[in-house]
């Protein structure tokens, strides 16, 4: 190459002349997420600048009045018809304004405003030098046991930060299932993920507990991260594209005008396989589907239960309205490649999840292993490629969430000395000692096992009905049978509860303020009336079943 050949491209590469352009956000049609950002970055400045005594009472309505505001947006966009009609891609191709994705924000933003209201409860503890105190420590980065911690619970200190991080991890969660590339999908995992490793590591009791179940969930999270990350590269390798469409396009053959740098690299299919399990893998490991659910019980276990209940409803209903856009986007084409493996991964979730939590004495591992009977459950509708799939979960996770979220709020009322009581011995006779805590667990379990009039039948039948009919038959009779070994250990804390005598050193059930009751009897509405008619709910899953392209 002569020396000004070479000039030439030193020139031609630093031309002032072509301008950047500016780009055109749809700031309308993303305001529930920027709502939601905005009240965040408020609540670290409320950290910042409000005197300690007001910071609680300035946080929560902040987050309420934030999340309640989002909700109402999504709403709006609904009614404006970008479910349906108007759906499009919005925000120069990042992200999908479309049924899926409101429907999703919207149980989101529910769930969360719900979440909210157990991480406010101040009243079940006993005070402690004449503060209440809530789920979190009072000072999360001093040392367990150590003098500063005792000082600052004297002091009447608490972590109000929550607040934030909460809305954070929220914010992450909504662009999640909505991102239309591969880049902003990744950011949103790490914009959720990290508020949720913080947020699992503030409990007041039981803090190195805690403490170990942070660190777990943030190496094997990172683990997860770098395998997505890793995928993204081979996609984009394979494709010269992170945008879903064009994935998409290339995959089927049916992409135009071929960049001569990537003819190469387009007809390598090796490429586009490893690089999609990878992002799957990632994906699979936020829903908590076997064999990447190691994290589960043991976060759920020790991390505070409020944070449990949130990450237990809003990260699943995040992480598969994400795996549903990834298969049903990118891969249509690809269907015959993935499908025998989400039929294996949905079969090993179903019969590990049940069969482990039988052999569990702990309530907060036994609904983790729950958790991940349900993820399998759910994997049924992912693997049925119609329409129906579609509907059928996002049914059952806007069903599956409250239930949870109520389930956890209820833990959080049965106590001893040291803090919740969640042994399964402890709640012995529970149903004699406060009849009704124990009833409205009961109606959670009897939903969790998917018994008729209550949402997860609905739930369950809905899924397993859009998987016979997607040629899954076998799917749902592994289903079914893992569905009977569930409702053993369900009917199992049924009978400890009611059929058991009352031990007299027992915990006693503390009397929640307003927040928690609000949050449970939201539980016990959903469950029952979504279990009684649903089929309001199911067609409104099914009108918001239809992805942009």
């Amino acid at each position: 190459m002569s020396a000004s050949a070479v000039h030439s491209l030193w020139t031609t590469a630093a031309d002032p002349i072509s301008k950047i352009d500016a780009p055109k956000i749809e700031y309308g049609q993303l305001s529930p997420t920027l709502i939601v950002i905005g009240a965040a970055v408020l609540g670290v400045l409320v950290e910042a600048f409000v005197p300690r005594k007001s910071r609680y009472y300035v946080q929560v309505f902040l987050a309420v009045v934030a999340l309640a505001a989002a909700f109402a947006a999504v709403v709006a966009l609904a009614a404006g018809g970008y479910g349906t009609t108007k759906a499009h891609i919005a925000a120069m191709g990042a992200i999908a304004v479309d049924g899926p994705a409101l429907f999703l924000q919207g149980t989101i933003l529910l769930a969360g405003i719900v979440a909210i209201f157990t991480f406010a409860e101040r009243r079940l503890d006993p005070e402690a030098h004449g503060n209440r105190v809530d789920s979190f420590a009072a000072q999360a980065a001093s040392v367990p046991g150590s003098d500063s911690e005792k000082a600052a619970v004297k002091a009447g200190f608490t972590t109000t930060e929550v607040f934030p991080l909460v809305l954070f991890a929220i914010g992450g969660m909504l662009v999640f299932p909505a991102a239309n590339d591969l880049l902003t999908l990744f950011v949103a995992l790490e914009v959720f993920s990290l508020p949720l490793y913080l947020l699992c590591a503030v409990a007041r009791r039981k803090r190195i507990l805690s403490q170990e179940a942070a660190v777990k969930y943030f190496l094997l999270g990172a683990f997860a991260s770098a395998f997505t990350l890793f995928g993204i590269a081979l996609l984009y390798g394979y494709a010269g594209s992170v945008s879903y469409a064009t994935i998409a396009s290339v995959a089927d053959g049916s992409v135009q005008n071929i960049d001569p740098a990537l003819a190469g690299t387009m007809g390598n299919d090796a490429l586009l396989l490893i690089g999609m399990a990878l992002v799957v893998m990632g994906l699979l490991f936020k829903v908590g589907a076997v064999p990447f659910h190691m994290w589960t019980p043991d976060v759920y276990q020790g991390a505070p239960t409020p944070v449990t209940g949130f990450m237990a409803a809003a990260t699943k209903v995040a992480a598969f309205g994400a795996l549903l856009r990834l298969l049903y986007v990118v891969l249509p084409g690809l269907r015959w490649d993935w499908r025998p493996v989400m039929w294996a991964i949905a079969i090993v979730t179903m019969l590990a999840g049940a069969i482990v939590a039988i052999t569990q004495t702990d309530i907060k591992r036994l609904l983790a292993y729950s958790s991940i009977a349900h993820a399998g459950f759910i994997l049924a509708g992912v693997i049925a490629t119609s329409p129906d799939g579609i509907s059928s979960v996002l049914f059952y996770l806007g069903a599956y969430s409250f239930v949870t979220i109520g389930a956890f709020a209820v833990v959080t009322l049965v106590r001893d000395a040291g803090g919740e009581a969640t042994h399964l011995s402890k709640w012995a006779g529970l149903g004699r000692r406060s009849p009704l805590v124990a009833a409205v667990f009961a109606i959670f379990l009897l939903a969790f096992a998917g018994i008729p009039l209550t949402s997860g039948f609905a739930g369950k039948f809905a899924v397993f009905k859009a998987a016979a009919e997607g040629g899954a038959g076998a799917l749902v009779v592994v289903g079914v049978v893992s569905s009977a070994i569930a409702a053993f250990f369900y009917i199992r804390v049924i009978v400890v509860m009611f059929f058991s005598e009352p031990k007299a050193d027992g915990p006693t059930v503390a009397v929640p303020s307003p927040l928690t009751m609000t949050t449970i009897a939201v539980g016990v509405a959903v469950t029952v009336v979504l279990g009684l008619a649903p089929q309001y709910f199911l067609d409104l899953a099914s009108q918001a079943s239809v992805f942009v392209r």
